[in-house]
């Protein structure tokens, strides 16, 4: 398969991953709003080597999402070494502003808390360098919050392969039918697709029509965007349906009837 084929098209709806097992999240532009400050880490980069800064278009298609060795290779084609030392350099500009100031996603502790009510399992998935990973992660108060962290330089090919999700749903013992994946840009919502879930895609790197050409479910501004939220009260509202609809199976003598959730679920899925 080559980058950036998508050979499974996921068509189900969030609703259809009921009972939800886990979340997945893309880091950067998806966990945080730290474009701006890749961007003012570039120019910086740009300025020193006497060279013009790309225009936004070149940036949004060339570099948002993509692994740092692709973008040194398209930055530098003529000289790869210089291109990798460009862009360690330019990560550890952004590094240093990240650890000043990072808005996080509008919403994004809304959704965290959902999430944890629900004790659903939960990956960061992402082509940074695992050290800006790692500062992202904490200075977001998120260091808990995350069962595993998958970097791009973990699997044989990064986003937009399917490789790096594909190796969060085995160390999460999850299946993709029950899971969902957070992405904004157009590598990482391919990644998702190619691994046959369902892709909730943010507008905070790409508007939605460049978006909607790697074919998220769905597309929302941030995770207060009401579009999200009445598609999560869907999801609710089918996992009760099944949970319904398999609770007379359990025998008597397990007093699952009367169990948690949480524990119906795991019985659900074992039989």
């Amino acid at each position: 398969m080559t980058a950036g084929e998508n050979p499974v098209q996921s068509k189900k709806s969030v609703s259809d991953l009921a009972p939800l097992e886990a979340v997945l999240f893309d880091i950067d532009g998806t966990l945080c709003d730290s474009d701006p400050l890749h961007y003012i880490a570039f120019c910086e980069m740009f300025a020193e080597i006497g060279m013009e800064v790309p225009d936004e278009e070149f940036l949004s298609k060339n570099v948002a999402g993509k692994h740092n060795d692709d973008i040194a290779a398209i930055l530098f084609p003529d000289d790869i070494p210089k291109g990798k030392k460009f862009m360690q350099d330019g990560e550890a500009k952004f590094r240093r502003l990240a650890s000043e100031n990072l808005p996080p996603v509008k919403g994004l502790y809304k959704l965290t808390r959902w999430i944890e009510d629900r004790g659903l399992k939960r990956a960061a998935v992402t082509n940074a360098p695992k050290q800006n990973a790692e500062l992202m992660i904490s200075k977001l108060g998120l260091q808990d919050f995350f069962d595993v962290v998958i970097v791009g330089s973990d699997c044989e090919h990064a986003k937009p392969y399917p490789d790096p999700y594909l190796k969060a749903l085995e160390l999460l013992k999850v299946s993709k039918d029950h899971t969902l994946v957070c992405e904004d840009s157009l590598p990482g919502i391919k990644a998702g697709v190619a691994a046959g879930m369902p892709v909730v895609g943010l507008t905070t790197s790409y508007p939605e029509t460049l978006l909607m050409d790697a074919s998220p479910t769905i597309v929302i501004k941030d995770y207060e965007d009401p579009k999200l939220w009445e598609h999560l009260e869907e999801l609710d509202k089918r996992r009760g349906e099944v949970l319904k609809k398999h609770q007379p199976q359990f025998p008597s003598n397990l007093g699952c009837l009367n169990c948690k959730d949480e524990e119906q679920e795991a019985i659900i899925f074992r039989m």
